[in-house]
């Protein structure tokens, strides 16, 4: 309705005294067109007569005359086409010219051309030559040929009454058209003689007028430029009209280029410039853009809209367009308006009106804003109520506040449009209104950054700012009596409270990037005052993290609790009950940071501190349920001589031990292989999700923590680098968290992975290891029977743990391997002396436990697997002593080394430990070795005891460790000899007891 308004206005007295319709303008133009065409010298035959042309071209002349007029006939028929299409075209929907019709008017304007060789045509001869040579017999129905007479006489009373200046000559003219109006007049009651009459008197006014001098004395200028100009220009935009699509009305016909060509060939009848030219193309387009929204349509009528502009004309053509006069109404009154200002002005309203609402008109098609504002820069932007233009100018102060009043216009009623509707919205939403509207700014203000911003910059820097702030401060006042009602982060607090703080980050964000880009003065303290979010909502997020800290401990002891150590699935082979609480605790790091809520180091040590005892309450839970490694040690065999012997005799038997506490049996019923596995791989997915988990927080964190710097003031900058909020901070707290959960995951792998290795071969495989090999002789029980159990176990192993732990498990069964050797040389008991051709076997045999773990290169490395075995290839290496250098060896260490009795203290033996060395000396198939420990220490002999059933004892020995209570360690004097002798004393009154006890 606006637009019409605007184009109502246009032309004021561009109104005609009678009524001559569109369709009666656009039918007058295209005759005009024909006629200009053949008066040009061009012959164009309409669609009928081409038809019967065909034949008789066909039949005549010679082929060299068809040849010669071939050029001369494509280029006529090719007009032809044209007048086709613009026949189409300019035709309303309920005037359809048709053939017939439009043969008759071509016939008779060829006709009137012919007459007429010379001067120039104009419209009254026109339908004056048309009234003449057309008859009511050339009309389908007498309804077409009255409105085609009705259309002649009114065209001819709009001209000349226009043009003359005396009432008599208006008197005259009307009686004459009233004549030729009337149908029974004009068509019974008169003769062709009379009827030539009045065509004849009518004519000589035409004649009259048209000799009349013209006022600029501009090349081809007649009378009628001036007089008739408002008719014109009327019937000049009706041609041009004609150039758009008939069925794409947004875009123009492909012969547009072509038709031009046609189109000014009415220049020298209508009176048109090159100038006026570009003014009134510029000024259909537009109409027409405005219609259909075209783009193409809008960035051509830019183009031409521009050229008027650029062209300097010469002072007579200027007078002349500023001759042509037009009347607008501006507040009650009448400015006159030459045409091309009248143009600029009614395009200039039309862009104020739009661009006063740019966000509702431009916001899905961001050119045609870019248009537009290149439109207003080419024809003014509209000062004030006397329709003054001013040019687009950055330095033009007034220019300036015109641009500001539209980002200020539009931005309020962009605001007025959502919060009218945003009611309703959120209950589609569900979500309450406040949160929805925050987020409907959110994207007005992203379109004003991203689309409407880049464009306005050039001569409206402050857009952005006035915009946002704008917005600021509309939600503000809207925001400020909800806050106080505000009592927790839940509820409507939970969907209002991040949304107005994502705005004010993001309104902030848009402010400093704006002020930054242009070199903007700061005034950001005056123009923004941040919502009261984070006061409001630190206190309440802090109690919510504490709240968390009981709720997931909980969850975490009862996911523990019925966790039965079966995998998860075939890909997941951890426990179940880590996935969960891992869950819970990810869950809850997301709900805090899912808060879009400000926070300081305070909430981040909270959260820390919830996940911190969650996981450690976790791990101390499976420590608990690990046993020490000291109840997988078979016990203790009592320390013997060895004898040979062939004489019967009545054996004694061994120590039986105590039955191990029934909360150990039942944690070693638990810690079966199979559910160890599960264990570690349970620890290495703590280690992989806690990398995870510091990692998702820090990367929380840090989208937190830019977003608070960009909206602080240097001075609470360093007021919160004071309260320890720096990076160095943030690593502290992840240091005392996550890295001492890793450490203590790390750890519990150690003594898990340590605890397995001593499983398998204390444990589960010490009848087929500890209690078979070399027992009785070595021939007979190699270490070759005992590989394949091994192998068997790391199959199981390797298809249960994870493989970033296999190594590490393999690695403890090879050391406990390796320390079960050692325990058979040592500890082996009285079934077990070795002699010198004993050794190497013994050796082969720890090459090829060696070779099992290193497999061919894809094992363990080899150099860790050598430095395993360094220990139990030393102590092969002291049984092919000779006994004697064993013996001063033993005496050499009497004097450094604590003696201490417990072979069970595994891994404090040294080479030349005086514990080693006995116990070399007891297992060394050697009568002097034998000799030695009788005189010294008056052992017994090994053949004394019968220690089978030590194979299937699950006992511990207090024995040893009652006499170790008594005696913990021997300090030995300087004098190697009383030490040696003091030593004997110990070892002798231990022997002593052990046989008490035996017997």
């Amino acid at each position: 309705m606006y637009f019409r308004s605007v184009l109502s206005t246009l032309i004021h007295n561009l109104r005609f005294f009678e009524g001559l319709s569109d369709d009666d303008l656009r039918e007058s133009a295209y005759e005009l067109l024909l006629a200009s065409i053949f008066f040009s010298g061009v012959e164009a035959n309409s669609v009928e007569d081409r038809r019967k042309e065909k034949t008789s071209k066909f039949l005549s002349g010679l082929k060299s005359k068809r040849d010669k007029m071939q050029s001369q006939s494509q280029s006529v028929g090719r007009k032809s086409e044209l007048m086709d299409i613009v026949r189409v075209q300019m035709q309303a929907s309920c005037r359809i010219i048709s053939e017939a019709m439009d043969s008759c008017t071509r016939r008779n304007l060829m006709q009137l051309a012919a007459r007429k060789m010379s001067g120039q045509i104009d419209l009254t001869h026109i339908a004056l030559g048309l009234l003449n040579g057309t008859f009511k017999s050339d009309f389908l129905n007498e309804r077409s040929y009255m409105q085609w007479k009705s259309r002649q006489a009114n065209i001819l009373e709009e001209l000349l009454c226009s043009a003359t200046g005396t009432t008599n000559e208006h008197l005259t003219i009307r009686s004459y058209v009233d004549k030729i109006r009337d149908e029974k007049e004009w068509d019974t009651m008169m003769s062709a003689s009379e009827r030539v009459a009045v065509v004849a008197s009518i004519r000589q006014v035409a004649v009259k007028l048209s000799s009349l001098p013209a006022q600029f004395g501009i090349q081809g200028e007649t009378f009628y430029w001036t007089a008739i100009y408002h008719v014109n220009i009327r019937l000049y935009q009706k041609l041009l009209f004609g150039l758009f699509d008939v069925l794409d009305e947004d875009q123009l016909i492909e012969e547009a280029d072509e038709m031009l060509l046609l189109i000014k060939l009415t220049w020298s009848t209508l009176g048109i410039t090159e100038t006026m030219h570009d003014a009134l193309y510029g000024w259909v387009l537009f109409q027409q853009f405005v219609r259909t929204g075209g783009s193409v349509l809008l960035e051509n009528a830019v183009l031409h809209l521009q050229k008027v502009i650029s062209t300097e004309e010469d002072d007579r053509k200027e007078q002349y367009m500023n001759s042509l006069v037009c009347t607008k109404q501006c507040n009650g009154s009448h400015l006159k308006l030459h045409l091309l200002r009248s143009i600029f002005v009614s395009i200039s309203m039309w862009c104020d009106y739009k661009l006063q609402d740019y966000h509702s008109h431009f916001s899905q098609k961001p050119y045609n804003f870019r248009m537009i504002i290149s439109l207003v820069s080419a024809v003014g932007v509209l000062a004030s109520g006397d329709l003054k233009l001013m040019k687009l100018n950055a330095s033009d102060a007034k220019a300036s506040r015109k641009l500001k009043s539209y980002v200020k216009k539009s931005t309020e009623a962009a605001f007025r449009k959502v919060a009218s509707k945003v009611d309703f919205e959120s209950k589609i939403e569900r979500i309450h209104p406040l949160a929805q509207l925050a987020k409907e700014l959110k994207l007005i203000a992203e379109t004003e950054f991203n689309v409407f911003h880049p464009v306005l910059r050039c001569w409206c820097p402050e857009s952005v700012t006035i915009s946002v702030v704008l917005m600021h401060q509309f939600y503000g006042e809207r925001l400020k009596p909800f806050l106080k009602g505000v009592s927790s982060v839940s509820g409507d607090a939970r969907s209002v409270l991040p949304a107005a703080y994502m705005l004010d980050q993001y309104l902030t964000k848009l402010y400093t990037s704006a002020l930054e880009a242009n070199k903007l003065p700061n005034s950001f303290n005056q123009d923004f005052k941040h919502y009261q979010i984070g006061e409001i909502s630190k206190p309440f997020i802090l109690d919510w993290v504490i709240s968390q800290h009981s709720h997931i401990l909980e969850w975490t002891g009862r996911a523990f609790d019925i966790e039965d150590w079966e995998p998860l699935s075939y890909h997941q082979r951890h426990a179940a009950s880590i996935v969960e609480v891992f869950r819970i605790i990810e869950e809850t790091v997301d709900q805090l940071f899912g808060f879009n809520l400000p926070m300081d180091i305070t909430h981040l040590q909270a959260l820390l501190s919830v996940i911190f005892h969650s996981l450690d309450a976790y791990l101390m839970k499976m420590l608990n349920q690990l046993v020490e490694k000291n109840h997988l040690y078979p016990s203790t065999p009592p320390i013997t001589r060895y004898t040979e012997t062939v004489i019967p005799m009545i054996k004694r038997s061994l120590v039986v031990g105590t039955l191990l506490d029934a909360n150990v049996a039942r944690k070693l019923n638990e810690l079966t292989i199979p559910k160890l596995c599960i264990r570690l791989n349970t620890l290495q997915y703590i280690q992989k999700q806690v990398a995870i988990l510091e990692d998702g927080i820090r990367k929380s964190w840090g989208l937190i923590r830019p977003s608070l710097d960009q909206r602080q003031t240097k001075e609470e900058v360093l007021e919160e680098r004071s309260l320890l909020t720096s990076s160095e901070a943030v690593d502290a707290l992840f240091a005392t968290t996550c890295h001492i959960i890793r450490d203590t995951t790390t750890d519990a792998i150690r003594k898990f992975c340590d605890f397995t290795g001593a499983r398998v071969v204390f444990w589960d495989l010490r009848d087929q290891f500890l209690f078979h090999l070399y027992r009785g002789d070595v021939g007979s029980s190699r270490l070759d029977s005992f590989l394949p159990h091994v192998d068997t176990v790391l199959d199981n192993i390797c298809g249960l743990i994870d493989d970033t732990l296999r190594d590490l498990v393999v690695l403890s069964i090879c050391r406990a391997s390796l320390e079960g050797y050692v325990w058979v040389l040592l500890d082996g008991g009285p079934s077990r002396a070795f002699s010198d051709s004993d050794i190497t076997m013994m050796e082969d045999d720890l090459n090829v436990l060696k070779e099992f773990f290193v497999a061919e290169g894809e094992g363990l490395p080899r150099s860790l697997v050598e430095q395993e075995a360094k220990f139990a290839q030393q102590i092969l290496g002291l049984f092919s002593l000779k006994t004697e250098t064993v013996i001063r060896m033993l005496m050499n260490a009497s004097e450094h080394i604590s003696m201490r009795v417990d072979s069970h203290k595994h891994g404090h033996m040294g080479l030349e430990d005086a514990h080693t060395l006995v116990r070399v000396l007891c297992h060394k198939k050697d009568r002097e070795a034998s000799k030695f420990l009788k005189q010294q220490y008056e052992l017994p002999m090994s053949s004394e005891y019968d220690d089978t059933s030590s194979r299937d004892s699950n006992f511990g020995s207090p024995l040893i460790p009652d006499l170790l209570k008594r005696s913990t360690s021997f300090h030995w004097p300087k004098n190697g000899q009383s030490s040696f002798k003091s030593i004997r004393k110990k070892l002798q009154a231990a022997t002593s007891e052990i046989r008490d006890v035996a017997r």
